[in-house]
């Protein structure tokens, strides 16, 4: 089955997984979820991901994180970006999620980064998704 948006799928697969208390989530793998899992690893949001070499595809792991008795680390995600709307941003228009306690994953030329990140290498681009 061919999905449409895979970026908005693996969202929604964490935003389940992590409602439900799952440990992990398992969804098939491209270069663009990789990179979105590497830079919400990096944020602290989720313990870490794996990308194993599976057939017809491979398919990317996500281990997600909660605190003391099950608390929720990840308190909501929001994709922004859409393929029937795309959203860019220059760097002095970067958006601060939640006054600065959250994230936005901005896909830019240098690559897949946070805001903050963006910020410091001066580079604008289109902003994925929020996580806070």
């Amino acid at each position: 089955m061919k999905i449409t948006d895979p970026v908005s799928d693996m969202l929604t697969r964490i935003r389940n997984a992590n409602a439900a208390g799952k440990p992990t989530v398992s969804m098939p793998s491209t270069k663009v979820l990789a990179e979105i899992a590497r830079v919400i690893t990096e944020e602290g949001y989720v313990e870490g991901y794996t990308v194993e070499d599976t057939k017809p595809q491979k398919t990317l792991t996500i281990t997600l994180k909660y605190g003391k008795r099950r608390a929720r680390i990840l308190r909501g995600i929001k994709r922004i970006s859409k393929p029937g709307l795309r959203i860019y941003s220059s760097v002095k228009d970067l958006p601060r999620v939640l006054g600065g306690l959250g994230t936005a994953v901005i896909s830019t030329s240098k690559g897949m980064m946070c805001d903050r990140d963006a910020r410091k290498a001066g580079v604008g681009g289109e902003v994925i998704c929020y996580i806070w």
